[in-house]
Protein backbone atom coordinates (compact mmCIF):
# COMPACT_ATOMS: atom_id res chain seq x y z
CA UNK A 1 0.00 0.00 0.00
CA UNK A 2 1.14 3.51 -0.72
CA UNK A 3 0.49 6.90 0.89
CA UNK A 4 -2.62 8.60 -0.43
CA UNK A 5 -4.71 5.42 -0.67
CA UNK A 6 -8.17 5.75 0.84
CA UNK A 7 -8.97 2.91 3.21
CA UNK A 8 -11.80 1.78 5.44
CA UNK A 9 -10.88 0.75 8.98
CA UNK A 10 -12.33 -2.71 9.57
CA UNK A 11 -11.53 -3.37 13.23
CA UNK A 12 -11.22 -1.41 16.43
CA UNK A 13 -12.61 1.85 17.72
CA UNK A 14 -12.84 3.46 14.30
CA UNK A 15 -14.31 0.44 12.48
CA UNK A 16 -16.29 1.51 9.43
CA UNK A 17 -14.63 4.93 9.21
CA UNK A 18 -12.85 6.25 6.14
CA UNK A 19 -9.23 7.30 6.24
CA UNK A 20 -6.14 8.09 4.16
CA UNK A 21 -2.77 6.38 4.48
CA UNK A 22 -0.09 8.94 5.34
CA UNK A 23 2.95 6.73 6.00
CA UNK A 24 3.64 3.04 5.48
CA UNK A 25 5.85 0.74 7.52
CA UNK A 26 5.83 -2.53 5.55
CA UNK A 27 8.36 -4.37 7.72
CA UNK A 28 7.32 -2.77 10.99
CA UNK A 29 9.52 -1.05 13.54
CA UNK A 30 11.96 -3.63 14.82
CA UNK A 31 13.14 -1.79 17.98
CA UNK A 32 9.67 -0.44 18.79
CA UNK A 33 6.61 -2.38 19.88
CA UNK A 34 5.13 -2.78 16.38
CA UNK A 35 6.85 -5.74 14.74
CA UNK A 36 4.18 -6.07 12.05
CA UNK A 37 3.34 -4.18 8.86
CA UNK A 38 1.34 -1.09 9.70
CA UNK A 39 0.56 2.42 8.49
CA UNK A 40 -0.33 5.84 9.82
CA UNK A 41 -3.97 6.59 8.94
CA UNK A 42 -5.71 9.96 9.13
CA UNK A 43 -9.48 9.96 8.87
CA UNK A 44 -12.78 11.31 10.05
CA UNK A 45 -14.23 9.92 13.28
CA UNK A 46 -17.30 12.17 13.12
CA UNK A 47 -18.58 13.67 9.85
CA UNK A 48 -20.18 17.10 9.56
CA UNK A 49 -23.98 16.99 9.76
CA UNK A 50 -26.60 18.46 7.44
CA UNK A 51 -27.35 22.18 7.88
CA UNK A 52 -30.51 24.10 7.00
CA UNK A 53 -31.15 27.83 6.68
CA UNK A 54 -33.40 27.91 9.74
CA UNK A 55 -30.60 26.94 12.11
CA UNK A 56 -28.84 29.52 14.27
CA UNK A 57 -25.16 30.37 13.79
CA UNK A 58 -24.15 28.48 16.91
CA UNK A 59 -26.01 25.37 15.81
CA UNK A 60 -24.52 25.57 12.31
CA UNK A 61 -21.00 25.84 13.77
CA UNK A 62 -21.61 22.88 16.04
CA UNK A 63 -23.05 20.70 13.27
CA UNK A 64 -20.19 21.48 10.87
CA UNK A 65 -17.51 20.37 13.33
CA UNK A 66 -15.26 17.54 12.23
CA UNK A 67 -13.61 15.12 14.60
CA UNK A 68 -10.54 13.63 12.90
CA UNK A 69 -8.42 10.71 14.05
CA UNK A 70 -4.76 9.89 13.58
CA UNK A 71 -3.81 6.31 14.28
CA UNK A 72 -1.28 3.57 13.54
CA UNK A 73 -3.23 0.64 12.11
CA UNK A 74 -2.18 -2.92 11.32
CA UNK A 75 -2.54 -3.79 7.62
CA UNK A 76 -4.90 -6.64 8.61
CA UNK A 77 -7.33 -4.12 10.09
CA UNK A 78 -7.85 -1.91 7.05
CA UNK A 79 -9.49 -2.46 3.68
CA UNK A 80 -7.97 -0.49 0.78
CA UNK A 81 -10.29 0.99 -1.83
CA UNK A 82 -9.61 1.89 -5.43
CA UNK A 83 -9.71 5.60 -4.56
CA UNK A 84 -6.71 7.81 -3.88
CA UNK A 85 -6.14 11.42 -2.90
CA UNK A 86 -2.97 13.51 -2.94
CA UNK A 87 -0.87 12.70 0.11
CA UNK A 88 0.84 16.11 -0.18
CA UNK A 89 -2.25 17.73 1.31
CA UNK A 90 -1.37 16.16 4.67
CA UNK A 91 2.31 17.16 4.61
CA UNK A 92 2.20 19.19 7.85
CA UNK A 93 0.59 16.32 9.73
CA UNK A 94 3.30 13.84 8.72
CA UNK A 95 6.13 16.05 9.94
CA UNK A 96 4.37 17.02 13.17
CA UNK A 97 3.39 13.43 13.99
CA UNK A 98 7.01 12.46 14.56
CA UNK A 99 7.41 15.27 17.10
CA UNK A 100 4.09 15.64 18.92
CA UNK A 101 0.77 13.82 18.42
CA UNK A 102 -1.33 16.60 19.96
CA UNK A 103 0.02 19.20 17.55
CA UNK A 104 -0.40 16.74 14.67
CA UNK A 105 -4.08 16.27 15.56
CA UNK A 106 -4.61 20.04 15.60
CA UNK A 107 -2.94 20.36 12.20
CA UNK A 108 -5.07 17.49 10.88
CA UNK A 109 -8.24 19.16 12.14
CA UNK A 110 -7.39 22.40 10.30
CA UNK A 111 -6.58 20.49 7.09
CA UNK A 112 -9.86 18.55 7.26
CA UNK A 113 -11.87 21.70 8.04
CA UNK A 114 -10.29 23.48 5.08
CA UNK A 115 -11.05 20.61 2.70
CA UNK A 116 -14.68 20.29 3.82
CA UNK A 117 -15.18 24.07 3.50
CA UNK A 118 -13.79 23.84 -0.04
CA UNK A 119 -16.21 21.00 -0.79
CA UNK A 120 -19.19 22.98 0.52
CA UNK A 121 -18.21 25.89 -1.69
CA UNK A 122 -17.96 23.53 -4.66
CA UNK A 123 -21.43 22.16 -3.93
CA UNK A 124 -22.88 25.68 -4.02
CA UNK A 125 -21.19 26.41 -7.35
CA UNK A 126 -22.04 23.23 -9.21
CA UNK A 127 -20.93 24.78 -12.49
CA UNK A 128 -17.31 24.60 -11.37
CA UNK A 129 -15.89 21.30 -12.57
CA UNK A 130 -13.23 19.70 -10.40
CA UNK A 131 -13.64 22.01 -7.41
CA UNK A 132 -12.72 19.94 -4.38
CA UNK A 133 -12.72 16.77 -6.46
CA UNK A 134 -9.80 15.15 -4.60
CA UNK A 135 -11.66 15.10 -1.29
CA UNK A 136 -15.18 14.38 -2.52
CA UNK A 137 -14.98 10.97 -0.83
CA UNK A 138 -15.53 12.76 2.51
CA UNK A 139 -19.19 13.32 1.77
CA UNK A 140 -20.01 10.30 -0.41
CA UNK A 141 -20.65 6.66 0.27
CA UNK A 142 -17.73 4.66 -1.02
CA UNK A 143 -18.86 2.15 -3.62
CA UNK A 144 -16.81 -0.86 -4.55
Amino acid sequence: MKPGRIVIVVAGRYAGKKGVILKCYDDGNKPASRNFGHCLVAGIAKNPLKVTTRMSKEKVEKRLRIKPFLKYVNYNHIMPTRYTCPAEAFGDVKTLEAQDRVEARKALKTVMKEKVAKLQGAEKEKGKIGAGKDFSWFRQRLRF
